[in-house]
């Protein structure tokens, strides 16, 4: 929670560093670019002797592919190739079934249609249970 209440403190200051900038004397602007430049140079340094820490313990260097890098556009296609052809396999699964009951439903009604059986008979729920138990043997 401190942490928190730090960095929204800074922001705040940064934010009224910034509309206020322009009036500050000249002087004062150069020692807070100065300060900032300091401040960067040693971030810098703290992060290459944290790479250079991990890497002695056989840690590898944590970098992050840039938009230029081939591998990184391979990294996507590895992730995006794979979820492609999911999404295409249940789209053709889908469309099997969909077409799969369309013919099972139009070989049920060419059946009843060429069959002399009246229709009050098919809608009698323990005749179907018939038909049924009988197309299964």
């Amino acid at each position: 929670m401190n942490a928190e209440k730090e960095l929204r403190t800074a922001y705040r200051l940064r934010h009224a560093l910034d509309e206020r900038s322009n009036d500050l004397p000249p002087a004062t602007r150069e020692r807070l670019a100065a300060a900032r430049r300091t401040a960067l140079s040693r971030r810098k340094a703290e992060t290459e002797a944290t790479q250079y820490a991990m890497q002695a313990a056989g840690m590898p260097r944590l970098r992050l592919p840039s938009m230029g890098d081939p591998r990184a556009w391979f990294g996507r296609l590895g992730l995006a190739l794979p979820l492609a052809a999911l999404v295409f396999g249940l789209i053709g699964i889908y469309q099997h079934e969909q077409r799969q009951q369309i013919i099972d439903t139009a070989e049920l009604d060419a059946e009843v249609l060429t069959d002399e059986l009246p229709i009050s008979a098919w809608l009698d729920h323990g005749f179907e249970a018939f038909v049924s138990r009988e197309g299964q043997d």
